[in-house]
């Protein structure tokens, strides 16, 4: 499935704004992070894309989460290191991440919000004033971005990448996006 497949795919199953803008800010932070540790940018931007397909049918459900997002997936034809990936992400299955793509689906589902949320904050609401300073003060608040987990995001160093690292990533593919997803 290529790309475009894949964006009309997400948007037929997905409706609300805010996840269609994280499921991008994530494929951004994948193909990123991809691209940065020589793997493969398409596979791991479709996976980002496509990791929470199913929440509209089990955001009300974390024990459905991934399942039938897998399930949908597989039917589709998807390639079965994108689909485990996409399985493994929900931690609530207690699936071992195998792969660097599930590892890598796995930080970068979290980031994005804290990313999101740094940008939120400011006056102008645009990430192209957000710097690392900021994301390095912000990570040790836990009031802030409540829902971005800091343990989750520090698994970045079971791909061999310092917070830092991760963070300027993630960062900076999303401000390549930042128009597309309103920031």
């Amino acid at each position: 499935m290529d790309r475009e497949a894949a964006l009309n795919l997400l948007k037929e199953n997905l409706h609300n704004e805010n996840l269609i803008n994280h499921s991008l800010a994530v494929e951004a932070i994948m193909r990123g992070l991809a691209q940065h540790m020589n793997h493969d940018v398409e596979t791991f931007g479709l996976a980002g894309l496509l990791h929470d397909i199913d929440y509209d049918q089990t955001g009300d459900d974390p024990h459905r989460h991934s399942l039938v997002a897998a399930q949908m997936l597989e039917e589709k034809g998807l390639p079965k290191e994108i689909i485990y990936a996409v399985k493994v992400h929900n931690e609530i299955h207690g699936l071992e991440r195998i792969s660097v793509l599930d590892k890598t689906l796995y930080a970068a589902d979290p980031v994005s919000g804290f990313i999101t949320a740094a940008a939120l904050v400011r006056p102008d609401k645009k990430l192209a004033e957000v710097q690392m300073k900021s994301l390095r003060k912000r990570f040790k608040e836990t009031a802030f971005a409540r829902g971005a987990s800091r343990e989750q995001m520090d698994t970045c160093s079971e791909l061999g990448l310092a917070r830092d690292e991760f963070l300027y990533i993630a960062l900076d593919s999303m401000k390549k996006i930042a128009d597309q997803i309103g920031l």
